[in-house]
């Protein structure tokens, strides 16, 4: 051989001479570190498929370990089928690599994966951890909470009744799995609630029966989205649906909201165009913003135009306070562009666990087949309980006991934060819902304030929690009124303005 040939270290990817491998009694063994190390490169790109690695006698010159590491190291990579040995030596494997790794590898992050650790688990929560946290998630039985309905007033009896006769009819068949899109009794109840209360164009055949609202947006973002993707969200706006975007590895793109809601500017859809967007049009989450009418048709204008899907998540606006109900978006043109998300959560009761997802016509085809392998047709006694809960009446008399409620605890609420929160504060929305949105100066921290009132036994929502990411005028507190008695409404107010001036 020449002595003029290259030495080992000058044959190696210049990403192999910078695995570094710690040394020392509490590190872990190099055998390890290696294999983490050789992994992490490959789901990020950084070791290209095809790629030819040195020999296990070079590497291991050019890091300083024993031979027999990397032999090591080279065999499980082997055997998890990251590496393929062939003839001239050890190759990168072709890998439709993780959404997680294509995320990493489209934004830089080298975040080293814990050993033991599926890259997908770890790259999702990392994605959800962004996601500003409202400190709300165990705090579901105190005042104050948003999004909590009034619970004591759920008709328990009549829901019992359709239970039994759901359970008596059915039979045992029902303790197989049912249709995959939901039970056919419920989707046809849905469809004739959906047409004659919100306006939304759609027969039995377009409905999905889902668990609850997180799992329509899910299905949406899985399936109308590639990882990479842009999706728009509303700013400030709904956390669950920030997670379930993030989750399917989607780029967030967060627009600015007023008082005509979203705010998309033609620059917004040349300069950053969307697969999905997420708007909640009738009772915006949390400011309570309707969209405007010219505002929704210039959105479904222009998302035919762009070729992208919205999703408008109508979650609580069967509860409308003041004048006529706000149709659905969906309904206002034929063939619209909109995946129509309800729940029965605020309606009737969260453990039920039981939403819906209107598909558009044109979806149809090709989306029945993969949400039959998706879904499973579960909670089948539920479904055809809530589907006679709706037919017989039972559904339309509680929400309209719902409104009348909602629409005396909403006026309470207001008169006692204009009687008692004595600090500058604007109130927002109050005309549809659960909730009101209050904003108040920097000067009063809301996620300080937010934690300063759980420790009273109250549970507001911090409004920057919701804001991605929080800016000056994301400060304030989001107030539940649904699971909370009028009378309340003034001491809790009281207390929370003490507290504020403490701060």
């Amino acid at each position: 051989m020449p002595s003029s040939s290259p030495s080992p270290a000058l044959l190696m990817p210049q990403v192999l001479l910078e695995a570094t491998l710690q040394r020392g009694a509490d590190a872990e063994p190099l055998q390890r570190q290696l294999h983490r190390r050789l992994q992490e490169a490959i789901l990020a790109g950084r070791l290209a498929p095809g790629s030819r690695l040195p020999g296990s006698r070079a590497l291991a010159e050019g890091l300083g370990v024993s031979r027999n590491t990397v032999i090591a190291a080279y065999e499980q990579l082997s055997a998890e089928g990251y590496l393929r040995p062939d003839r001239q030596g050890t190759r990168v494997a072709a890998l439709a690599r993780p959404a997680a790794a294509t995320a990493r590898a489209r934004t830089g992050d080298e975040e080293a994966l814990s050993p033991g650790q599926p890259a997908l688990a770890q790259g999702l929560a990392q994605r959800l951890a962004q996601i500003q946290p409202t400190g709300a998630g165990t705090r579901f039985g105190l005042p104050l909470r948003p999004g909590v309905p009034a619970l004591s007033h759920f008709p328990l009896a009549a829901w019992r009744r359709a239970l039994d006769r759901a359970i008596t009819e059915a039979g045992p068949g029902a303790l197989a799995y049912g249709e995959p899109l939901g039970e056919p009794a419920l989707r046809a109840a849905v469809a004739r609630h959906l047409s004659v209360a919100r306006g939304v164009r759609c027969s039995p055949e377009q409905v999905v029966i889902t668990e609850g609202a997180q799992e329509a947006l899910s299905l949406c973002a899985r399936l109308l989205s590639n990882p990479g993707d842009r999706a728009w969200v509303e700013n400030p706006g709904y956390r669950g649906a920030k997670a379930a975007l993030r989750a399917a590895d989607l780029t967030l793109h967060p627009l600015p909201v007023d008082r005509e809601g979203l705010c998309a500017t033609a620059q917004d859809w040349a300069l950053h165009p969307p697969r999905l967007v997420y708007v909640t049009p009738s009772h915006q989450y949390p400011t309570g913003a309707v969209l405007s009418a010219s505002r929704r048709l210039q959105l479904m204008e222009d998302a035919r135009r762009h070729g992208c899907w919205l999703i408008e998540d109508d979650y609580d606006s069967e509860f409308r306070h003041t004048g006529e109900s706000i149709g659905a978006m969906q309904g206002l043109l034929p063939q619209a562009p909109v995946l129509y998300v309800g729940t029965f959560s605020k309606t009737l009761f969260p453990s039920l666990r039981l939403g819906f997802l209107v598909l558009p016509e044109a979806l149809l085809p090709r989306l029945q087949g993969p949400l039959g392998e998706l879904l499973r047709g579960g909670q089948r006694h539920s479904q055809l309980a809530l589907a006679q809960f709706m037919e017989n009446g039972e559904f339309a008399r509680h929400l309209g006991r719902m409104r009348r409620l909602y629409r005396s605890r909403q006026s309470a609420l207001r008169q006692a934060l204009q009687q008692h929160l004595a600090v500058p504060h604007q109130i927002e929305g109050g005309q549809c819902g659960l909730h009101l949105c209050v904003r108040f100066g920097s000067a009063w921290p809301d996620q300080a304030l937010a934690e300063q009132a759980h420790r009273h036994g109250m549970a507001p929502s911090a409004l920057s929690g919701f804001a991605l990411p929080p800016g000056p005028a994301d400060n304030g507190l989001v107030l539940g009124y649904g699971n909370t008695p009028s009378e309340l409404f003034a001491p809790l107010v009281q207390r929370l303005s003490g507290l504020m001036q403490a701060l």
